[in-house]
């Protein structure tokens, strides 16, 4: 055989290597943009974005059970103290070694990070000291009992005490400090276009199918959609319920679907007297905040079609919820009562309370986070204006929006946001982060949109403490339904985590919606 045909057929191999995505790079198009400092705003996006490049502790699987990663085991040595042993052998991208002291490094970097809009100090709010015994052996103290520590944590990536210690998030975005112990190293971040990572050979677990992977930066879903079907990209996340049924239908596409951990719900600002997005019907800022009264609350939330919105704006790929935790999680209190559409009862309740002409109110949210984050904004003012209420609508970026829905800044009167189960497994995360009166030096209720009720928090608080799982789920159920019955927020449905690919590759999606490289596989 001749050395031209031999080289032809080498050639032929590499080429078929490259088409079955065995050594090929990979393209995936993703509608959020990385903060790429993986302490600075804390987002499951972002917690995705991080697993490449960083280590953490504890990890979840596709099912959000807890899984090792950087600490091998660890078990409670008494109530409020932990043992955790960690990885061996472990190198960071720079070849030097992983230990012990870059986990404290690490916890405590983490609630330090300046102009954060949204920080991850709550995984780690109940530490109060990190004990190095050796290199790789670590003792948590806990302020009290903390059954699920080690969900927590695997919150918070370890990043290099060596590289990390002086640098500034300024510092991550241009590579310069971004140097883990990930499967993938950074390759370069142009902002609103890419994110580039490469294949890190050294990496102590199961090496990656792809050498490298570029996550293309598409907010626009439409956009997304023509990319993968131009061929432009190899995979997409969040991918439109709209576009499903016709994707399907493609012979050289998959689409894979599954119900994501995550509640979409409406935020009221019940604290403040006057509220700034709360006008009268002259359109001037009310003296009273009507958002205040139970029975306005009540009101709006009767006044939601929840299964119209299912089904017509999520085009059936989502589900009815009634509280802030999926049905199956952990923590669900199954005797809370979904709520009954009812418009004539909502204008009657608006009418108790002082406002049978209904008030001016403006709907904020995201544009570029949630499934249809905007049509479902859109939806929900369409549905209060039939009420009574002068409804206005205003969407942003997610860049922009949670610095300035979340406290301590908390600008807006009315928002959605989505929150996710996986950080706990259970509803413990959700009850402390979202519903907890927002306590900066605590590092609870950081994502309190408007609420406190000293009760509700006493419940919170005699709950996540309680070591016995039946217990602890009994504890769950009482606070998670006097949040519920004061109409804290309103809760809408639980969205689907879809992604879809090209022929040859497959992909397994995980309940908490983070899009992973290390899941994408050649087809076989």
């Amino acid at each position: 055989m001749s050395k031209r045909i031999l080289l032809g057929l080498a050639v032929l191999g590499i080429l078929f290597l490259g088409q079955n995505g065995a050594t090929a790079d990979l393209t995936i198009g993703v509608r959020s943009e990385p903060a790429v400092d993986p302490h600075f705003l804390y987002l499951t996006s972002n917690i995705a974005y991080n697993r490449h490049v960083f280590g953490h502790l504890t990890a979840l699987s596709h099912d959000a059970k807890l899984m090792p990663d950087l600490a091998t085991s660890w078990k409670p040595i008494d109530d409020t103290h932990w043992e955790v042993n960690l990885r061996t052998g472990v190198k960071f991208h720079d070849g030097s070694d992983f230990t012990a002291e870059d986990v404290v490094f690490s916890i405590k970097r983490v609630p330090n990070v300046p102009n954060n809009p949204s920080t991850y100090a709550s995984g780690i709010r109940s530490i109060v000291e990190t004990r190095v015994v050796n290199p790789h052996k670590i003792i948590f103290t806990t302020d009290k009992p903390n059954p699920i520590l080690m969900n927590y944590i695997r919150m918070i990536a370890i990043v290099s005490k060596k590289v990390a210690e002086n640098a500034t998030t300024a510092d991550f975005k241009s590579g310069r400090a971004m140097i883990g112990t990930g499967p993938y190293k950074f390759g370069e971040y142009v902002p609103g276009s890419r994110y580039v990572l490469e294949r890190f050979e050294n990496h102590w677990g199961e090496k990656p199918a792809y050498d490298k992977v570029t996550f293309r930066i598409i907010s626009n879903d439409a956009a997304r959609v023509a990319a993968l079907l131009g061929g432009d990209v190899d995979m997409i996340d969040f991918v439109p319920p709209t576009d499903v049924s016709h994707l399907k239908k493609n012979k050289d596409i998959h689409v894979y679907s599954r119900p994501s951990d995550r509640i979409i719900f409406m935020f009221f600002d019940s604290i403040r007297d006057k509220s700034p997005f709360v006008k009268d019907a002259d359109g001037k800022p009310l003296a009273q905040n009507p958002l205040k009264d139970l029975r306005v609350r009540k009101a709006l939330s009767m006044a939601i079609n929840r299964e119209a919105i299912c089904a017509q704006v999520m085009d059936g790929l989502a589900f009815q919820e009634n509280q802030l935790i999926p049905r199956g999680w952990f923590g669900y209190n199954p005797d809370i009562k979904f709520e009954k559409f009812d418009p004539a009862g909502a204008r009657k309740l608006l009418a108790e309370a002082g406002y049978p002409k209904g008030f001016g109110l403006t709907v904020h949210g995201p544009n570029d986070r949630y499934v249809n984050d905007a049509k479902v904004c859109q939806a929900v003012a369409q549905m209060l204006a039939r009420v009574g209420l002068e409804v206005k609508v205003e969407t942003m970026p997610q860049s922009v929006y949670f610095g300035k829905a979340n406290p301590p800044q908390r600008e807006f009167s009315f928002t959605l946001i989505g929150w996710g189960a996986a950080g706990s497994s259970s509803s413990v995360h959700t009850l402390m982060t979202v519903l907890h009166t927002y306590e900066k030096a605590q590092g609870v209720g950081t994502w309190n949109g408007g609420y406190s009720n000293p009760e509700v928090d006493r419940l919170i608080e005699e709950a996540v403490v309680i070591l016995d799982d039946a217990r602890r789920e009994k504890a769950l159920h009482r606070a998670m339904a006097a949040a519920m019955e004061d109409y804290a927020v309103i809760p809408l449905f639980a969205q689907s985590t879809i992604a879809a690919t090209r022929k040859g590759i497959t992909y397994t999606p995980y309940a908490d919606e983070e899009t992973i490289a290390m899941s994408i596989r050649p087809e076989k």
